[in-house]
């Protein structure tokens, strides 16, 4: 809003203020939760005027004419919308016109967003797709410039590149709020010249850099990354990794998606050891459709927060006015007060964060977990639909691995860990047959294999994983393969896992499910192979019987899908996949599937 337009916003919210001129609407009688104080204060009545609120008090009878909406709390506590300072829409599955008509029921009026997905596969084009559908949302949508496309230059082969000058670029355009996670934290570490001159860019312009250390070591390799300009990190997982991150300056988030669970984990930080709450944050992070359809999103992890022993006030405050200010918004959002935008929830219960009606920019949006206004769908060019190009049809000899004639070879392969990001680097001895190393379900080893769908240059690596708990021929493929995108299978079938791969390719992309040679479940995800073009509660339902073939394949992984996609993230130890081949992240190189005995 240019100077003009908030002067004239101003002189309106101070004639409501004053009495001079009627509100548009008065929330009369509640209970008012002053995150900016910790206080609780009963009795209090909010007059807005437009978007905005213009009287925060006792008694705003002085601001009601015939013509104003009065809304009667009647003692329900008044709270701020929930904001959530970290999170992936394309993880989602959704658009981000989607995933607001989902979350907004749940009380979520903001939302900071980091859409490295989609700039993996087409670069700033991708960005800027995000950013327009932004705009016209309902709710606050601020847009991250990806800070790592690739994640790792040298270790995956992405759809699209941004260099610094492209950083610059997009911090330019309005809805940029500051870079995105900087995920390459070697590059950080070793002092990388591009690394370091897009975080410059990005403080040049006076906006927040987005941290990402999934690293356990909190030694040099650490105090060098803080060093380097990252203001928050959620990849946090341990206690002293909450600790560490407080005391050297970082906003500490703590991530509650549909697989990353790494609340309990740090909370105790402020429970237990008491640290200042104000420099931690609540996010999700990565929430697919199902979560957020049926458990919920920021309220779902304000809720979990409680029940670890939170105090409520303090959990949103975690949701609320410290994402706020950390992005350097709470002159406009975080808290209620005057000249705030009105996102207010009116709630029943705060222990148990019961959300009876939300009210977006002044207006009711929700009631009693209903969607009210209408929020038009947003169409994506044809052309984004199409990202899914493999040079040739897979066959079940694409994902078959050689051996050199040994009885037993050893295989670095990928241990997942259930509920968190990071994975394990295992040494295990496979048999090798006829020259060939098949999977070996005793051992709860399959393949993986990913398969490179940006530049049809025809590459299929295939390695092994444990920890998937597959026990008949099946095989479960996506093309939401974090970051570069590329298409991964998990299989203990080799035709089986073609047969996915294929599927895949000619939908444009999504999950798919195959069991005994025949597609079980599959979730279409036309828009850059990322996102789906149908309603969330649609997408809800097919993941939700994606998830059940999973488990009808033996596989009992929280969320395994979230799982799978995270295989190919090479910046997150300890073993990854690649178009390059088996990433040791530790060491960042690229290591032999199998190992001469």
């Amino acid at each position: 809003m240019d100077a003009k337009a908030w002067a004239q916003t101003t002189r309106e919210l101070v004639d409501v203020a004053t009495g001079r001129a009627p509100a548009d609407v008065v929330i009369r009688g509640g209970k008012w939760v002053c995150v900016q104080t910790s206080e609780i204060l009963e009795g209090t009545d909010i007059a807005l005027k437009g978007e905005r609120i213009a009287f925060v008090g006792s008694d705003a009878s002085h601001t009601v004419d015939p013509q104003t909406r009065v809304i009667e709390a009647d003692g329900r506590y008044l709270v701020p919308g929930l904001l959530d300072g970290h999170m992936h829409v394309e993880s989602s599955m959704l658009t981000i016109t989607e995933f607001v008509r989902a979350v907004l029921p749940r009380g979520t009026t903001g939302i900071f967003v980091d859409p490295h997905e989609i700039a993996n596969v087409f670069g700033l084009r991708g960005v800027k797709l995000m950013v327009d559908e932004a705009k016209v949302q309902p709710i606050h949508v601020w847009v991250q410039a990806p800070s790592c496309v690739p994640s790792a230059p040298g270790f995956e082969t992405p759809g699209a590149e941004i260099g610094p000058d492209g950083i610059a670029e997009a911090l330019s355009w309005p809805g940029i709020i500051g870079l995105g996670e900087m995920m390459d934290f070697p590059a950080v570490i070793n002092s990388g010249e591009d690394a370091h001159t897009k975080m410059a860019e990005t403080r040049a312009a006076g906006k927040v850099i987005g941290g990402h250390y999934p690293a356990l070591d909190l030694d040099r390799d650490f105090h060098g990354y803080v060093a380097g300009g990252p203001e928050d990190d959620h990849e946090g997982t341990r206690l002293e990794d909450a600790v560490a991150r407080a005391r050297q300056g970082m906003k500490v988030m703590m991530r509650l998606g549909s697989a990353w669970h790494d609340v309990a984990a740090q909370l105790p930080a402020v429970t237990k050891l008491g640290l200042d709450p104000r420099h931690f944050i609540l996010v999700t992070d990565d929430s697919h459709a199902g979560t957020l359809i049926h458990d919920g999103h920021m309220d779902r992890v304000v809720r979990f927060a409680i029940q670890q022993g939170l105090d409520p006030m303090v959990a949103i405050q975690m949701a609320t006015l410290n994402t706020a200010e950390h992005f350097g918004v709470a002159r406009d959002m975080g808290q209620i007060a005057p000249g705030r935008y009105a996102d207010i929830l009116l709630v029943s219960d705060m222990d148990k964060l019961v959300i009876d009606m939300v009210l977006a920019r002044g207006k009711i949006a929700a009631q009693d977990a209903e969607l009210l206004i209408e929020i038009p769908p947003y169409d994506y060019p044809d052309d984004v639909k199409t990202s899914v190009r493999l040079a040739r049809p897979l066959t079940a000899e694409d994902f078959a691995v050689a051996s050199e004639g040994e009885d037993k070879v050893t295989a670095n392969v990928i241990g997942v860990i259930e509920n968190q990001a990071p994975t394990k680097h295992l040494k295990l001895e496979l048999a090798s047959v006829d020259g060939r190393v098949p999977v070996d379900l005793t051992k709860d080893v399959a393949k993986v294999a990913l398969v490179e769908r940006h530049h049809k240059s025809g590459k299929v690596q295939v390695g092994f994983v444990h920890g998937f708990g597959l026990n008949v021929p099946c095989a479960m493929a996506s093309t939401v393969a974090h970051d570069s995108h590329h298409m991964l299978v998990v299989g203990t079938d080799d035709a089986s896992m073609a047969l996915a791969a294929n599927e895949l390719q000619k939908v444009g992309g999504g999950q798919i499910v195959v069991r005994e040679g025949k597609v079980t479940a599959l979730v279409n995800l036309p828009i850059a192979g990322l996102m789906s073009d149908e309603p969330a509660q649609t997408v809800a339902e097919k993941m939700e019987h994606l998830l059940e073939a999973f488990r009808d394949c033996g596989c009992m992984l929280n969320n395994a899908n979230m799982t799978l996609s995270l295989l190919a993230l090479v910046v997150i130890p300890d073993l990854r996949i690649s178009d390059k081949g088996l990433v040791d992240v530790k060491e960042f190189e690229i290591i032999p599937f199998l190992e001469s005995n």
